[in-house]
């Protein structure tokens, strides 16, 4: 590291919520020019301290020293006057505004005429220098989840902060764009920038920081740890207090009947441009088919195809002998299809309904669970407490609001009404987005396990190390297409990176 001055130092912290003591007197500095990574399960208190030093919180008890002098940031615009931003993991955008009118919002400049195209300009320019293009014209709402993700970087990379603090700032890159991403980081730390890198990808935090601290339910566990010679189950163990299995348990794929077939698919997306093009794939029972590709190659389109919230253009789709057009009552076919959602908090379940009720959302017009016009209270509850117990959702009470669970077991909500009527075919996307180690090796085995049981998946997901640890087979998508498919076992990881930016099988 280029110098040993504290970038920003927080001492004593301690940040309470209603019942929730998020940060209890923790303290936390980043050296000028270093990598720090901040490692902890989800409800730790990781997003809570940086929000602190992003000005979005204040603390309850602590001090903030920049550069040795003590500051007090009543907002996030005097943060990043400071030179302080965060890429937040729910995003702060506006959806009806575009990429570029995202860019200046709260910005000073320009003071009177807002000239557009320099700033689109500007956008491409970043986007290509740090190989996270987006189209500077297209409205928030039109872009999907990576691509939201990706104009948040844009965004604090815009703002020429020099303290960046990124929370999976990778999930959407291919490994070789990865590689040009840690390659960009290194630059800005010998130039004098610092990093706080917040990943639970902990291979990408043992290669990039140079020094990790982890937090555990609000409190250092483990402070300053030199990243050189640290391995994954040391932090993991640092991070969960326990072992964790990062390769999935499963035994070997015993293919059945024919569940999901595509053939010849095309959808147009929300700009009415071609989004999945000439797409044909099959799934069958207790198989695990993964979709590789960056975000915005069509991935997002194929699923909400395949689970009815989408009309396809052409092609066809069947499910066992149905076929799914439509004509198809989507609602009813709910039964012998599960579908796990990229956005849980939004399209995966009703926040402010209680666990409870969530988990009947799929079953409230059948018996036991209806009675006659009314729900059956005592049906409702006992349906709860079982799937509680079986698939060990942390909750207060069965009677919380799932707007209330930490993003590992609303996850396990979902999926304990997707799954529990024993689906032929399940959709998952992005499964693990933002789950910590613990909550990842759950949700995994419960894939497992479904599939053993016999239902077919087709998993999207932009990670590859999930991608390859539950998969059977592997195929990838690039601008709407399959560019190649491979059995997942002894894929290589390089060749899938090729293909995800646009290389076919054998060119």
């Amino acid at each position: 590291m280029a110098e040993s001055l504290n970038a920003f130092e927080m001492r004593g912290i301690v940040k309470r919520f209603p019942g929730v003591l998020a940060n209890d007197n923790v303290n936390f500095a980043c050296q000028v020019g270093e990598v720090h990574a901040l490692l902890g399960e989800n409800g730790a208190g990781k997003s809570t301290l940086m929000n602190v030093l992003a000005g979005l919180y204040r603390p309850d008890a602590g001090e903030i020293f920049i550069s040795k002098q003590k500051v007090v940031f009543h907002s996030p615009q005097e943060a990043i006057a400071h030179g302080i931003g965060m890429v937040h993991q729910h995003f702060m955008l506006v959806p009806s505004n575009t990429v570029a009118e995202n860019m200046v919002l709260g910005l000073n400049r320009p003071r009177f005429l807002l000239n557009l195209s320099n700033i689109e300009d500007e956008v491409t320019a970043l986007g290509e220098q740090y190989s996270l293009s987006v189209n500077p014209r297209a409205k928030i709402w039109e872009l999907s989840v990576g691509e939201q993700q990706r104009v948040e970087v844009l965004k604090i990379l815009f703002r020429g902060a020099k303290v960046l603090i990124l929370d999976e700032p990778t999930a959407v890159l291919t490994p070789q764009e990865v590689d040009v991403l840690f390659r960009t980081l290194r630059d800005m730390t010998d130039r004098g920038h610092t990093i706080v890198f917040i990943s639970h990808k902990l291979d990408e935090v043992v290669a990039i920081a140079d020094r990790i601290t982890v937090l555990r339910r609000g409190k250092v566990t483990a402070a300053d740890v030199p990243a050189e010679g640290t391995t994954k189950p040391q932090l993991a163990q640092l991070m969960v207090g326990r072992e964790v299995l990062f390769r999935v348990n499963k035994k070997k794929a015993q293919p059945g009947s024919l569940v999901l077939q595509v053939k010849n698919l095309n959808t147009d997306n929300d700009r009415g441009l071609p989004a999945v093009q000439d797409v044909s794939l099959q799934v069958r029972a207790g198989e695990i088919v993964g979709v590789a590709g960056v975000a915005g190659n069509g991935q997002r389109e194929l699923a909400e195809t395949l689970t009815g919230l989408r009309t396809a253009k052409s092609g066809q789709m069947w499910l066992g002998d149905l076929l799914l057009d439509n004509h198809t009552d989507w609602l009813e076919l709910g039964r012998q299809l599960a579908h796990i959602p990229e956005d849980r908090s939004v399209y995966g379940c009703i926040p402010d309904l209680s666990v409870a009720e969530n988990l009947i959302l799929k079953r409230f017009s059948r018996p036991p669970i209806a009675a006659g016009w009314s729900l059956n209270a005592k049906a409702v509850r006992q349906n709860a407490e079982r799937l509680v117990n079986v698939y060990q959702i942390s909750t207060p009470t069965v009677d919380t609001p799932v707007r209330m669970l930490s993003g590992g077991n609303l996850q396990k909500v979902i999926l304990a009404r997707e799954t529990s009527e024993r689906p032929q075919l399940m959709i998952a996307v992005h499964p693990t987005r933002g789950l910590d180690i613990g909550a990842t090796e759950a949700v995994h085995k419960l894939l497992v396990e479904q599939r053993d049981a016999g239902t077919a998946i087709l998993l999207i997901s932009e990670d590859l190390d999930e991608l390859l640890s539950l998969s059977d087979r592997l195929i990838v998508m690039f601008e709407g297409q399959i560019v190649g498919e491979m059995p997942a076992e002894g894929a290589d990881i390089h060749t899938i990176g090729l293909m995800m930016a646009g290389t076919k099988v054998g060119e």
